[in-house]
């Protein structure tokens, strides 16, 4: 029998050695983990390849690493375009081999498909025509008219009435009527090229096609009226040569229909003549075009007689066109295309035209050289305008660049009540009696220093002085603007007065005298106003201007042509050759 204290040892000796045994059969049985990844077989989705995040997409309790179906799409991985991403039908729009629902830019047009307003087809200037964030190529119905793009005859611009005047298929507002590669739906003027869409007054109409000019008067302040120098005068209307549909200006006159005091002016350009209701300049009415009558001339001459416009041009075989001004009074549409009433073709091509309104004849000047009358005036009856009869010509002192012709009540009482001509004639100034127009007599000619070309000139009111511009004179010598006095007291005995020279280079065209004033078409000085009040004390000063060339004042062709000073109003007009019509006025008048 064992005893109490040896009992206890026994008993502590056999669990001591239970204790070993377990630690022993522990430790000689090791945890199972094949890819070394720290997690048990056993509890491994793919226990052959290391994946210690355990990832299974398609939750198929197979480790993504595992598995040959990694989305559970039935495609194989190897198979599937994209793998981690079920896609059954395999899309790929643009063709790069990824599916397009694993591919971020669906259409490879180098923009994010979340910020393609079109993903799946490559555009990369994401115009969305009707912004409805869907972009073109991808909406049926770009404009957004409610009509699909498959049935528009304009996809792309809304025209819910789908007019097509030709019916050639393509959508009025999609056509480019006029060719200046504008469509018709964004053409201020659609019926008239002007791909500068050009919009002087602003109202949305192009000024190729707007008949009425707003314009708000600018005033002349500082020396400057808008963008234009001046002096003392402002500008009361613009209207520019896209305007009247033309490429240049020349000649202008004017009209004042003295049933209704409208007045009117007449612009002579490249290819026809325009007539302007400008009676309120800030709402002027462009009335319509009397188109040339041959061919396009960049000169063109018009004076009236009687409510009718005599209009010349140095276009071969042009003739005089005689047009009765009263029409302008009815028309309801404009601007009209005019037709002359008559077309007189006694002769072919003239430089200018001359009208005595006291006689009622017409004298066409820088006729054919080669003519009966060698370039000099001719002689036609207008007193029935419709019906011009010829009656002569005076050519015995050559080509007559310009004149002016005046029944005479000046200070040389030989000639009072008699037609005098006087011709602007290339080297000298001729004064003629065409009283008898079968035989009109020379009554004298004189010349001058440095003669350039003798162009034009004018009377004064009293017929004492005569005021003359030489077109060349500043190119050739190099003078300022030079303008000459005639004293005319003797016709049989004219002398050189004075000369007056002015603040440019620019070349002097024609001049009109206006009671103490003579306005002065000064090519790119604009219009200069100079006081001839004191011409007899050899006195002639400028007081004011409008310049509507600003670029420069050289001594160049272009700029003001022509200065028409004579309606009652004070509104005057002036034609450029580069620009097209101008109103000014005096200042506080």
């Amino acid at each position: 029998m064992l005893k109490k204290g040896n009992l206890f040892s026994t008993v502590l000796i056999i669990l001591l050695n239970i204790i070993l045994i377990s630690a022993c059969s522990n430790t000689d049985t090791p945890i199972s983990d094949i890819d070394n990844d720290t997690i048990e077989d056993a509890k491994d989705n793919c226990p052959n390849t290391a994946n210690l995040d355990q990832a299974d997409l398609d939750k198929d309790g197979i480790g993504d690493v595992c598995d040959d179906d990694s989305d559970g799409d039935t495609i194989l991985d190897k198979d599937d375009n994209c793998p981690l991403i079920a896609n059954t039908d395999q899309e790929d729009a643009d063709g790069d081999g990824i599916g397009d629902v694993c591919n971020d830019d669906d259409d490879s047009d180098t923009i994010l498909d979340v910020n393609d307003n079109c993903p799946l087809i490559e555009n990369t200037d994401q115009q969305d025509t009707d912004g409805d964030g869907i972009g073109d190529v991808c909406d049926d119905d770009d404009d957004n008219d409610t009509i699909l793009d498959v049935n528009d005859n304009c996809p792309l611009m809304a025209n819910t009435d789908q007019a097509d005047a030709n019916n050639d298929g393509i959508g009025d507002v999609c056509s480019d009527t006029d060719g200046d590669g504008l469509k018709d739906g964004e053409d201020n003027c659609p019926y008239n090229s002007n791909p500068n869409q050009e919009d002087i007054d602003g109202d949305g109409i192009g000024d190729a096609c707007d008949t009425t000019f707003s314009f708000v008067t600018q005033t002349c302040t500082g020396g400057m009226a808008d963008n234009y120098p001046c002096n003392d005068y402002d500008l009361l209307l613009y209207i520019p040569l896209s305007a009247l549909n033309a490429s240049a200006g020349n000649d202008s006159w004017g009209w004042t229909d003295t049933t209704t005091n409208k007045e009117y002016a007449l612009i002579g350009l490249d290819n026809g003549t325009a007539f302007v209701d400008v009676t309120n300049p800030n709402e002027a009415v462009y009335l319509g075009k009397l188109p040339t009558a041959t061919v396009n001339s960049s000169w063109r001459d018009v004076k009236i007689y009687n409510n009718y416009a005599f209009i010349v041009s140095e276009a071969s075989n042009h003739g005089m066109q005689v047009f009765d001004l009263t029409k302008l009074r009815n028309v309801t549409n404009p601007p009209e295309t005019f037709s002359a009433d008559r077309r007189f073709t006694g002769f072919g091509s003239a430089h200018n035209i001359v009208i005595n309104e006291d006689t009622g004849y017409a004298y066409p000047v820088g006729t054919s050289r080669s003519g009966t009358y060698n370039g000099g005036p001719l002689f036609i009856n207008i007193q029935d305008p419709l019906n011009p009869v010829s009656e002569g010509g005076y050519g015995d002192d050559a080509y007559s660049h310009d004149a002016q012709v005046i029944t005479y009540n000046g200070p040389d009482n030989d000639y009072s009540g008699k037609e005098i001509l006087i011709g602007s004639n290339e080297n000298e100034i001729a004064i003629v009696d065409v009283t008898d127009k079968a035989n009109p007599q020379r009554i004298s000619t004189i010349s001058y220093s440095s003669v350039g070309y003798t162009h034009q000139g004018w009377f004064t009111d009293d017929q004492r002085y005569f005021i003359v511009g030489d077109e060349l004179d500043e190119q050739n010598f190099g003078f300022n603007s030079r303008t000459l006095v005639f004293d005319f007291t003797d016709l049989d005995n004219p002398s050189l007065k004075t000369e007056y020279t002015g603040s440019t280079s620019a070349i002097d065209h024609n001049g009109y005298v206006k009671a103490n004033l003579f306005y002065l078409a000064n090519y790119t000085a604009g219009v200069r106003i100079i006081d001839i009040s004191n011409i007899g004390g050899n006195s002639l000063n400028e007081v004011g201007f409008f310049d509507t060339y600003p670029s420069n004042d050289g001594a160049n062709f272009n700029g003001v042509w022509n200065v028409y000073p004579y309606f009652n109003s004070g509104n005057i007009v002036i034609s450029d050759i580069n620009s097209g019509l101008f109103i000014i006025r005096k200042k506080g008048t």
